[in-house]
């Protein structure tokens, strides 16, 4: 009889920390875009899984197993992975609910920094736009390009996010983390998008051929034809225009604070990359367009 209840004992146990996990990992994922939670809860199972243990129970040998157990695969794979599982312990660890970090003890593998590679020369991003003959296609790609968008926030702003200046149009950004910015648009740059309107503020800025708004993959490949078009032969995607934008606004002379602001950086570090992709100095009002 000791024995059975010893057994039920743990199974309740184990059940508790598997529900008490299933809280925290809810809690640390809350606020991030649909892609990351699947992918980042994806990755935490997938640990916890490995491990066989609660968050409170894994430890350091645990962990360092778990890394040896990912070396076949890519270094991609294994950055992703791991990243997730540092995340999670390092929130988990904030919050009080594990009393060590084990997952600080861990280093990311490191690889080769390849943003240079994926920054456009400015005239390349100036044939894009000069060559798409498509009225919402052009001002897809200069929205892109002037204010440094994530295509996420593209296909999600409303004529209700635009307002007028006497010299400039500010945008409402909702983007990633949940957080809200404000991009500053010169009126020449604004003008081929405005042309879209067509009476309805609480409508999309940019939509499909049946009125709802734009899919990301349809943007996606919306830019891919214009780098054709324009005869690069590279994989553009539109966050190149991103980076195409931190890159010339740089080199044309935007601040480097100016420049975190635009693109919603939560550090600067994240914006001085660009200062070493493209070691000169230089937003939307420093750019040739």
């Amino acid at each position: 009889m000791k024995d059975l209840v010893t057994v039920q004992g743990q199974n309740t146990l184990k059940a508790t920390n598997a529900t008490q996990d299933d809280q925290v990992i809810n809690m640390w994922l809350y606020g991030r875009s649909p892609k990351t939670v699947k992918e980042y809860k994806r990755n935490a199972l997938e640990f916890l899984a490995f491990s066989g243990s609660p968050l409170r129970g894994t430890t350091v040998e645990t962990l360092q197993e778990y890394v040896n157990s990912l070396s076949a695969l890519g270094l991609p794979s294994i950055r992703a992975k791991l990243s997730a599982v540092k995340s999670l312990f390092s929130y988990a660890h904030r919050i009080g609910y594990v009393p060590f970090n084990v997952g600080a003890v861990v280093e990311l593998p490191k690889s080769k920094d390849t943003l240079a590679e994926r920054i456009l020369p400015e005239s390349d991003v100036i044939r894009m736009i000069a060559l798409e003959q498509n009225t919402r296609n052009k001002a897809i790609l200069i929205l892109l390009y002037a204010g440094g968008l994530r295509v996420s926030e593209i296909v999600n702003l409303t004529w209700n996010d635009v307002s007028y200046g006497s010299e400039s149009v500010y945008l409402t950004v909702y983007g990633k983390g949940n957080k809200t910015r404000y991009i500053t648009l010169a009126i020449s740059q604004f003008e081929p998008i405005q042309r879209l309107y067509e009476g309805q503020s609480n409508a999309h800025i940019f939509r499909s051929q049946k009125g709802g708004a734009l899919d990301q993959s349809q943007v996606n490949r919306i830019v891919k034809r214009s780098a054709k078009r324009a005869g690069i032969d590279k994989p553009v995607s539109p966050h190149w225009l991103r980076h195409a934008h931190a890159s010339h606004s740089l080199d044309h002379g935007c601040p480097v604070h100016v420049l975190q602001s635009t693109l919603g950086h939560s550090s600067l570090t994240a914006t001085s990359r660009y200062t070493h992709a493209r070691p000169k100095e230089g937003s939307g009002n420093y750019l040739a367009i």
